[in-house]
Order: structure tokens, then sequence, then C-alpha cells
């Protein structure tokens, strides 16, 4: 199948919010996960990072996942890739229980796992030949995909000679060339810097919007997970749970402009406020060490 193959009606995104939530609903859960628990063993005794996780994902949706240092949003998103075992629950993907890694997900992490002795064509043909393509099948079938992240130029070039915007392009290209059910990203512009950030979110919403493909995204930022989602999972610590699940109402296709949209910000100021409550938002005291001249104070 082509990365570019015709897609039913339900890629109209630009449809009022309530039409569009409507054909969401009425696609195919993809994705199940049902009472997710998960503890780990500690020197000072079980220490519980998730509980009672439960949430459906349907095709083609976009979910974002967000939550204070510590949620447990990447032990989750590690359990829906096979990455590791939960201790209670289960994850099912098209009804089956998912145990380990497999091709029908794909994976994108922070940090940039791209092989350096490969080129960006070779990085993305890896798994093809994995599942036994031949070269040449491979490298066409890696061909449409290096297009589609729009890194045909720089086919030939090595991880150390892009920058890092084009190293996780190529990432996602490499997941999607297996053409998997779900895509599973870990906070993958957590190390860039904001206009390359701000570029990428960009990209992802066009790969997403030509590809049939469903995504689960990670981000500790509230502007990219509202400007990225369909709904936003908020999950709160220690032990991870979800607080919330909000359906953002905010009308695609998406552009910069709506972060100052009153539907926006009053997304954020929810979010904001689970995430951050109030009444623990003061600062404990810290030890007063004077390291500067008496009156020069600068408050």
């Amino acid at each position: 199948m082509s990365p570019l193959s015709d897609l039913p009606d339900y890629r109209h995104q630009d449809a009022p919010v309530s039409q569009r939530f409507g054909r969401i609903a009425a696609r195919p859960v993809v994705m199940e996960v049902k009472n997710l628990g998960m503890v780990y063993d500690s020197a000072k005794g079980p220490v519980a990072a998730l509980n009672d996780i439960s949430f459906a994902v349907r095709r083609r949706e976009f979910i974002t996942v967000i939550g204070a240092s510590g949620c447990g949003k990447s032990t989750l998103i590690r359990i829906l890739a096979g990455l590791e075992a939960q201790t209670s629950g289960e994850v099912l993907l098209d009804g089956k229980p998912v145990h380990a890694p497999g091709s029908d997900r794909g994976m994108v992490f922070q940090s940039y796992t791209l092989f350096p002795w490969l080129t960006v064509r070779q990085n993305v043909m890896f798994g093809l030949k994995m599942k036994g393509y031949s070269s040449t099948k491979a490298g066409a079938e890696a061909k449409l995909w290096v297009d589609m992240v729009g890194l045909s130029q720089f086919m030939d070039h090595y991880p150390h000679e892009l920058s890092g915007g084009m190293k996780q392009r190529v990432a996602i290209a490499r997941a999607l060339a297996n053409q998997p059910r779900v895509l599973l990203m870990d906070e993958p512009f957590g190390a860039l810097d904001a206009q390359t950030r701000c570029q990428m979110q960009g990209y992802l919403l066009e790969i997403w919007k030509n590809v049939d493909v469903t995504i689960i995204f990670i981000t500790h930022d509230l502007d990219e997970a509202i400007y990225l989602a369909d709904r936003i999972i908020v999950l709160e610590a220690r032990p991870g749970r979800i607080a919330e699940i909000i359906e953002v109402p905010v009308a695609r296709p998406r552009h910069v402009e709506q972060l100052l949209e009153p539907k926006f910000l009053a997304t954020r100021k929810r979010l904001d406020e689970l995430i951050h409550p109030r009444a623990a938002s003061h600062l404990e005291p810290l030890p007063v060490f004077r390291m500067t001249v008496v009156g020069d104070d600068v408050e």
C-alpha cells in the first residue's frame, strides 16, 4: 500500500468540531487499554507508577498524553509499545493482547535513535529488510517515505549531516515505513529548539493527514498537546491515573494563530488547573545563603 493511498471521507479535518468528533466516535477502536497498572519493586518497597488506566483509541485519532513529571507518561507508552510488561490490566490492539514489540506499532523516541553508520535511505530501509523485503523493494519503499517527510535531497546523507529536526523526520519515516496501525511518540520534539519544534508539529500534522495511522503522543508541553490532538489524556501523578480526558474544541486544520483563540486559551487554562493545582503551586522555602551585597536586591 502506498503511503499516499486515498483515504475515506473522515480525512476532512476542517468540519465543525461537533461533526468531527461524531465521525471519530463512529470509527472502529484500534487500541484499548483496560485497568492498566504498573508497580515497580524498589529498595524501599513497591512503587505504583500507574493505577487503573482505561481508555480506547479510534482509527486515525490523534491522542496526546500529558501530566506532571513522574506521572508515568513514558511508562505508559513503553507498555503500549510492548517494551515493558504491566503488572495488571491489559492492552489490546485490534482486539488482540499486546505482549511484545511488533511492526503493528511504530515508536519514535525523544533521543535520536538513527543508526549513525547508515544513510537516511538505509535507516528507513532497515525495518523493511528485517521483514524480508529485497534490497530493491525496500529501497523503493523507503524513497516514498523519505519523500513523504520532505527529505528527498538528503536521501544519501548520514545522520551527523542532519539537523535535529531532520533526524526526527527520518525517525518518523522509519517508523511509518512498516505501516503500523499505531504510531507511538515519546516526547519526540522535547530536545528541539522552539522554532524547530513548531516546524516539526506542522510537519507531523501534514504527515498524519496523508497517512492511515493512529497517533499517541506523549508531551509535557500544554500548547503542543492542544495544537496536535483530537483528545488529551491528563494523568495525575504518583501513581499515574487518568484525571480527565478532554476533547480539543479547536478546529482543524490547525495553525499557529489559534494559540491566541479563546477556545485554545480556555483549554490551556483547564490543563494548567489539572496539572498544577493552585494549592500545590507554592514553592517550599529554600535556605537563604546571601551571596550578594546587602541592599542589592532584585525584587
